[in-house]
């Protein structure tokens, strides 16, 4: 049986609407995950959810334990994840509010533990990452979108820093000319991570503010907020939707 599992980023360290039924308080080889695993029912349809910093938020994208908190869905039966994620607008159809399904990612994030291969109890282990992100999964995010009449963008690259600090003008500059059209700082080693474990895996990028040097003035935390409390409204739909399309194709 399929068991779904939605990581929750910043603007969506809980999902209200979720029926909670029961929490996992679980150890791993790598430590502690970020918070404890809720499974619940949306939609009468049963997931797992985790927060990626925390609930309440509390730990910064550099710090979070990527390691633990896969390691602990894999544990629990997780096959197919979708992590929700805030990034900023790089291209110019990326604006506040809106959500972007992307296809690749390019990784400039530093000093993270980004593999499960990295000691002597594993062979040399080399993941085929071409295709970052579940085909499948993206064509239902993209159906259910459509179903409910979301407009959403279908693609895109997601450029991963390091943080937490934001970008310079000119940093945000050179991941345009890279061919990036969001940047977050939580899509790696995620991604990476779930596919060493054979975990399918996509994304959905809620914008929550344009890049630096895209709008004159500095980026604030009381326009990432309220961009965000519109954009996560639309994830929420979202997720509803996908929930049930999804169940139905499985079943």
């Amino acid at each position: 049986m399929t068991q779904l599992a939605i990581i929750g980023g910043t603007g969506l360290t809980q999902l209200n609407e979720l029926n909670i039924i029961k929490r996992h308080k679980i150890n791993t080889p790598y430590g502690s995950p970020s918070a404890d695993f809720i499974v619940g029912e949306l939609n009468q349809i049963e997931i797992i959810f985790l927060a990626r910093h925390g609930n309440p938020h509390k730990v910064p994208p550099h710090k979070i334990n990527y390691r633990a908190n896969l390691w602990g869905l894999k544990q629990l039966g997780v096959d197919q994840i979708i992590a929700v994620a805030a990034v900023g607008g790089i291209s110019p159809s990326m604006v506040p509010a809106h959500i972007a399904i992307p296809e690749q990612i390019i990784d400039y994030s530093y000093g993270r533990l980004h593999t499960f291969f990295e000691d002597n109890d594993y062979p040399v282990t080399h993941i085929d990452f071409t295709y970052p992100y579940s085909q499948k999964l993206r064509s239902q995010l993209i159906n259910a979108a459509t179903e409910i009449g979301l407009p959403i963008t279908p693609f895109g690259t997601y450029g991963c820093t390091q943080g937490p600090r934001l970008e310079t003008a000119a940093e945000i500059k050179r991941m345009e000319n890279d061919g990036c059209d969001v940047v977050g700082m939580t899509g790696m080693p995620e991604a990476a991570l779930a596919k060493e474990l054979k975990i399918d895996y996509a994304a959905v990028s809620v914008v929550a503010n344009w890049a630096a040097g895209k709008t004159e003035g500095e980026i604030t935390m009381v326009d990432i907020e309220h961009n965000l409390e519109a954009g996560m409204a639309n994830v929420t739909l979202l997720l509803k939707k996908f929930i049930s399309l999804h169940h139905s194709s499985v079943n």
